[in-house]
């Protein structure tokens, strides 16, 4: 069972159970909650900080992109493992271990970067390094939102958690900006370094109640997590949109650099409040994402938030300038939020806790090798025609499978396929 919500404040108002904020309730989900907020601005400083250092050690374009698929690809290549991993240990050592790991090596790098040793390559081990650890802690941490609160509020929890990432991808690019112009990339890596220790002390206090783990051999337990996942007709179809959703929302992260530096001939801090505006677009859809699904359903939400990205592709297709621009970065930010978030939901709750860090880590691989597969489809199509046209081909995307899906693998209506307590 999960912890008791604090019984002055769950109760009332905001926080009373079913609102989007009674998540707050639950003492252990505020502390971890604010906790990874601050780890997550941490991660988006680094991000920033290793992207611009690798353009002062290279003009290597391939190189320059690497730093970001970087922390991409072990989710891809070590998710489902790492899944495995969530289900056969406990998942608060897990988080605790892969912590730790990522704090090791940023410190690392931010002793390196000072020193004026870094290279190309090292850089690129460092953040190849810090992916891995965030691809062991993610599946343990989404399947640990659950002995966080109760059932009933677990959809807001993971609204919320939403709401953390997004905060920080909205204020930790201009943050690691600036840190960059005070002083160096090596008080950006520091402060990551600094960041993951709150997190570390809260899972160290944290005390879930929690029953211990079934071990299974690694291959069989990931076995046991991909028969579930094939074998549940729900979970497919969540699966098949998870795919297409990262097929088609890759376009805007993908081109978005050269748009704003080439078609809109902006600066980084143009492209910067493209990001910020994204973000901020993604905390508001994800205070009410949770209540509006209640309403109209999932599918509804997922097409509205299909929709949404459309109208920003079509408005970064006519943009000439920032200004015109801007409102595309709200859309998508928006329809990004409204339809990934569902698809989360809807996958934590029809996954049966014994292997819930197993499925999360497939609907994961799953999605992010969606995102990889786009990213690549659709830069490689920009570079063979315009961007227009390929902006066009990604909206044109979306719009295909929105309305395949719909009748092809439409999304699990309330109650099938629920996953027993």
């Amino acid at each position: 069972m999960p912890p008791n919500p604090d019984s002055s404040h769950a109760h009332k108002g905001l926080l009373a159970p079913g609102k989007t904020l009674a998540p707050f309730g639950y003492p252990a989900f505020r502390a971890i909650w604010i906790a990874n907020l601050v780890s997550n601005l941490g991660s988006m400083i680094q991000s920033v900080a290793a992207a611009w250092l690798m353009t002062d050690l290279t003009n290597s374009h391939v190189l320059i992109a690497l730093v970001q698929a970087s922390t991409t690809l072990p989710i891809m290549a070590f998710g489902v493992f790492a899944g495995a991993i969530a289900d056969n240990f406990d998942r608060r050592r897990v988080m605790l271990a892969a912590q730790s790991g990522m704090l090791l090596v940023s410190t690392a790098l931010a002793l390196v970067s000072w020193a004026g040793m870094i290279g190309p390559w090292s850089l690129l081990l460092f953040t190849l390094l810090v992916g891995i650890g965030t691809a062991l802690n993610s599946p343990a941490w989404q399947a640990s939102v659950r002995a966080q609160v109760g059932k009933r509020d677990l959809p807001q929890a993971i609204s919320l958690n939403s709401v953390a990432f997004n905060l920080a991808r909205s204020v930790g690019p201009a943050l690691g900006g600036v840190l960059i112009s005070l002083w160096s990339t090596s008080l950006a890596f520091a402060l990551n370094a600094l960041s993951y220790t709150l997190l570390i002390v809260v899972l160290l206090r944290w005390r879930p109640q929690v029953s211990p783990p079934r071990r299974i051999p690694m291959m069989a337990s990931i076995a046991i997590g991909l028969r579930f996942c094939a074998g549940s007709g729900s979970v497919r179809r969540i699966l098949i949109r998870g795919f297409c959703l990262g097929v088609g929302f890759a376009g805007y992260a993908a081109l978005l650099p050269v748009i704003v530096r080439n078609r809109l001939h902006g600066s980084e801090i143009d492209y910067g409040l493209m990001l910020g505006g994204f973000g901020i677009a993604s905390i508001l859809a994800a205070l009410f994402v949770s209540n509006l699904r209640r309403r109209i359903g999932s599918e509804a939400v997922v097409g509205i938030g299909t929709i949404a990205f459309i109208i920003g592709y079509l408005i970064l297709m006519q943009a000439g300038n920032m200004p015109a621009a801007i409102p595309a970065a709200f859309a998508a930010g928006a329809g990004w939020v409204l339809a990934l978030t569902t698809i989360n939901v809807a996958m934590q709750v029809r996954a049966p806790e014994e292997i819930l860090g197993r499925c999360m880590s497939i609907y994961q691989a799953t999605t992010f090798g969606g995102m990889a597969l786009g990213a690549w489809g659709w830069g490689t199509l920009s570079d063979y025609t315009t961007i227009p046209l390929t902006l066009a081909g990604a909206g044109a995307w979306l719009t295909l499978s929105l309305v395949l899906l719909r009748l092809l693998a439409p999304m699990p209506v309330k109650g099938e396929g629920i996953a027993a307590d």
